[in-house]
């Protein structure tokens, strides 16, 4: 088999790999991760615990949805470019349909129940836990690792920020590379992504010139294609710490110049909530709304597509000189404080927003523990885990009612 045929079949395979994902992956970014660990590391071992770390930590740097960029890194490493497209159109594609379907019939559709919503929440509160666990055995094995990573979750508890995680970052990699440096024995490190540094630093170059140019192509041209074009790849490269946090800047973009009203821009950030999938798919439903009935589908795809092409271009550009900075000593130290930083991150986020919007009864608590014990002890597959809990919320709402 040719080196390009080899890369087309594997690129399927990551595909239906992450379509199954895709159409399962339930709880929002932190969640994400957790199912991403189970599935790759654990399950069919594509990399190894650090290199996802390590993968995780990059993504954590850059703006965009980091466990979208997480799977377009993982798909990279499988099958090269077609594989990160393949990982992100499996990932993306099942919410991102939903969303255009759901801005159609937004007029007629009742909204899902209450009860499922929360559900979804709940089974979210045993995934994060898994991955929180699974992590913390793995990348904290010793008194210092444990240190930051409890430092890191009680800062970013304290100050919860987009920035404040970078700021906690940074610090933990100094940390790291002043507390490990003589714990790092040399050895190979496997590489995430086989890549070209030319082209690497021609795709860092086309992100920051799309960024630049844009704005000013927008201002020119006074095209509504291009002007929804630009929104929405500055919110792609511009917002750090993933879904949760685009929700300002796209409302102050969009319901102000009267593409879509507030009620309808609030009713598809509710429905993007109980979706599987990356919570950016909520581009597709404002592109789909704002474009009307007719041009419903071509809006959705083309402002999906412009938040998601920063992340494409940073991961991309950015995977081949982070392979070389993770094979150096003083490098693989920090990533050491690194590592315990993104666990004392993951931490933090299972405690709020993923337990305090989650568990507010014994009820809730006793269905989280069911599903915590149904992944960890059962080995059940996390689509019945979803789909079980999914049930099991809807009961109990409907019958406190």
């Amino acid at each position: 088999m040719s080196e390009a045929a080899a890369e087309r079949h594997s690129a399927w395979s990551v595909f239906l790999v992450f379509l199954r994902l895709g159409l399962t992956s339930f709880g929002g970014p932190v969640a994400h991760l957790g199912y991403f660990r189970t599935e790759f590391v654990t399950r069919r071992a594509w990399l190894d615990e650090r290199s996802y770390a390590d993968l995780v930590a990059l993504c954590q740097f850059l703006p965009g949805p980091a466990s979208s960029q997480v799977g377009m890194g993982i798909g990279y490493g499988r099958g090269g470019p077609t594989g990160a497209l393949a990982a992100w159109a499996g990932f993306t594609l099942p919410s991102a349909l939903a969303m255009i379907l759901f801005a159609l019939g937004i007029q007629h559709w009742g909204r899902m129940p209450e009860g499922v919503v929360h559900g979804l929440k709940v089974v979210a509160v045993a995934v994060v836990a898994q991955a929180v666990w699974g992590m913390m055995r793995n990348l904290c094995p010793g008194r210092t690792h444990k240190i930051i990573m409890l430092g890191a979750a009680a800062f970013l508890l304290a100050l919860p920020s987009a920035w404040n995680q970078i700021i906690v970052i940074l610090a933990a990699a100094a940390v790291g590379r002043w507390a490990f440096a003589d714990r790092i024995p040399p050895a190979p490190i496997p590489p995430l992504a086989r890549a070209d540094h030319r082209v690497a630093l021609a795709l860092l170059a086309a992100f920051a010139l799309l960024l630049a140019g844009l704005p000013l192509l927008s201002s020119v041209l006074d095209n509504p294609t291009v002007a929804m074009v630009d929104v929405f790849y500055r919110t792609g490269a511009l917002v750090f710490g993933g879904g949760h946090v685009m929700l300002p800047l796209l409302q102050a973009e969009v319901v102000p110049p009267g593409w879509v009203d507030n009620d309808t821009f609030l009713a598809g950030y509710g429905a993007v909530q109980a979706m599987p999938g990356p919570l950016f798919t909520f581009a597709a439903f404002l592109g789909a709304s704002a474009s009307g009935p007719a041009s419903a589908w071509s809006g959705g795809v083309l402002a999906l597509v412009a938040i998601f092409v920063p992340s494409f271009l940073l991961v991309l550009g950015a995977l081949p000189f982070w392979d070389r900075l993770r094979g150096n000593t003083a490098a693989r130290a920090a990533l050491g404080g690194i590592n315990a930083a993104v666990v004392g991150l993951l931490l933090a986020a299972f405690y709020d927003p993923v337990w305090s919007s989650a568990i507010h009864t014994p009820a809730d608590l006793l269905i989280a523990g069911a599903a915590l014990f149904a992944l960890t002890r059962l080995k059940a597959p996390p689509w019945l885990v979803v789909l079980l809990t999914a049930v099991g919320g809807w009961l109990v709402v409907s019958l406190a009612g």
